[in-house]
């Protein structure tokens, strides 16, 4: 399967305050990765001819989602993002160790950007917050083609759509889902357990322990979705995958899981991110 051009990505990211909260303390990122030549000074009359961007390296999904409703909830987010930005765009060395012999390199520069963020944000809570904690949850879906790799820190959720089939790719870091882990808690019971949103690892918490993971997405038309816990409180797998079954465009599903989501109450922040390469 060849390698798709910028031009045959289909991507789109939404994020909504929901219909209950105040505020908006998710954040998304949407980007491709590229090197790239910076001309300082030439005696060339045009410069065109040189290949001022190269060609995409990866292409990154980022949901951040704060933690406690607050102003505090939204700096951690915003913290987080642009910890994990910074810190890709300082390594892009580790970018070619991807699907490589020397892939432990890569995955584990990925799971220190995920640390760099926690470091970032309890820092300026320190600073800021005079002992008060705020935390974010940190789901990244990170395309080097052809292979996706996941970063997961909280309850925020990847999943991959392919061939009919809906895949959670994250795993969510609450107490109930380790209660479930043990065999204490059933899935059904956990639902609607006042555990199922307790997090047991976030960025700016106590603990932050990123999990990582990967999948080949060479098939074109398969769907990666990034998303905030105000689309999965409102909107099961069964009707993710559904939607996905009739999507027009990652716009228009985007877009139809949120309106979903807030018909359905909108009982918190909803930010969803939809990536595919166009079959």
């Amino acid at each position: 399967m060849t390698r798709p051009r910028d031009d045959e990505l289909d991507m789109f990211g939404i994020t909504h305050p929901g219909r209950v909260r105040t505020s908006n303390q998710d954040q998304f990122l949407l980007c491709t990765v590229h090197p790239q030549v910076v001309v300082h000074g030439t005696s060339l009359q045009d410069t065109s001819a040189i290949t001022l961007r190269g060609e995409r390296v990866a292409t990154i999904m980022l949901v951040a989602d704060g933690v406690g409703g607050s102003a505090d909830g939204s700096e951690a987010s915003r913290l987080a993002t642009i910890a994990v930005t910074e810190y890709f765009a300082s390594a892009m060395k580790c970018w070619h160790a991807a699907g490589s012999a020397s892939e432990h390199e890569f995955t584990a520069a990925l799971r220190e950007s995920a640390i760099e963020a926690h470091r970032r944000v309890k820092e300026q809570a320190a600073i800021q917050l005079e002992g008060r904690k705020m935390a974010t949850t940190l789901s990244i879906g990170i395309v080097v083609w052809p292979l996706l790799y996941v970063v997961q820190v909280g309850d925020s959720r990847c999943y991959h759509y392919q061939d009919g089939e809906l895949r959670q790719l994250t795993r969510d870091q609450t107490l109930a889902q380790e209660m479930i882990d043990r065999g204490a808690l059933t899935p059904e019971r956990a639902h609607n357990s006042p555990l199922n949103h307790v997090l047991s690892s976030a960025i700016g918490a106590d603990d932050a322990v990123p999990e990582i993971s990967r999948l080949d997405v060479s098939h074109r038309g398969s769907i990666t979705l990034v998303c905030s816990d105000g689309l999965t409180k409102h909107v099961n797998d069964a009707e993710i995958a559904d939607a996905c079954g009739r999507m027009t465009s990652s716009e228009q599903l985007c877009r139809e899981l949120c309106d979903l989501a807030l018909e359905r109450g909108g009982s918190d922040n909803i930010t969803i991110v939809v990536g595919r390469a166009l079959p």
